[in-house]
C-alpha cells in the first residue's frame, strides 16, 4: 500500500463512520446474499457481529499507516476463523461485499482510485488472514472424536 492509498482508505472510511450501523447492516446482506452458505457461521445476532466488524475496520484503518502495529491483531484473527470454518474462498467473497458495501454508502466519493486503495488494503490484510490460518495448529479433538475418529 503506498501512503496516498492508506490516504484515500483513511479519508473514505471517515464518510463511512457516520452511517456504520447502515454499512455493516449493507455489508452482512450482501454477504448473505452472495454466499447464503456462510449464514450458519454467524450468531442470530448480526448487530453484535456488525458492530465488531465496524470496530474491526476503523481499528485497521486508523493504523494503517503503521500497519506493524495491527498485524499481530490482523493474524490472530486469521487463525481464530479457522475455528468458524472460514475457508480462502472466503476472503474473497467478504472483500466482494466489503467493496460493495462501500460503493453503497460512499456513492460518488467511490472513485477508481478509492476502490483500487480499498482493494489493495483489503488484499494486503486478508493475505496476513490467510497465510496465518494455513499455519493454525487443527483444531483439539475431543475425547469421544479421538475415541470414535469423528
Amino acid at each position: 500500500m503506498t501512503p496516498e492509498q492508506v490516504e484515500l482508505v483513511q479519508s473514505s472510511f471517515k464518510k463511512v463512520e457516520p452511517i456504520a450501523t447502515e454499512a455493516g447492516d449493507l455489508f452482512y446482506g450482501r454477504l448473505f446474499e452472495i454466499a447464503p452458505q456462510v449464514r450458519p457461521m454467524f450468531s442470530d445476532d448480526i448487530a453484535t457481529q456488525r458492530d465488531k466488524l465496524m470496530k474491526m475496520l476503523s481499528t485497521a484503518v486508523t493504523n494503517l499507516h503503521q500497519v506493524e502495529l495491527i498485524i499481530p491483531a490482523v493474524e490472530d484473527l486469521g487463525r481464530r476463523h479457522v475455528d468458524y470454518g472460514v475457508v480462502d474462498e472466503h476472503y474473497d467473497t467478504v472483500g466482494s461485499a466489503l467493496l460493495w458495501t462501500l460503493e453503497q454508502g460512499l456513492k460518488d466519493d467511490f472513485t477508481p482510485e478509492v476502490k483500487e486503495a480499498w482493494t489493495e488494503t483489503y488484499t494486503t490484510l486478508a493475505g496476513v488472514m490467510k497465510a496465518a490460518a494455513a499455519e493454525a495448529p487443527p483444531k483439539k479433538k475431543g475425547l469421544l472424536s479421538s475415541l470414535f475418529g469423528r
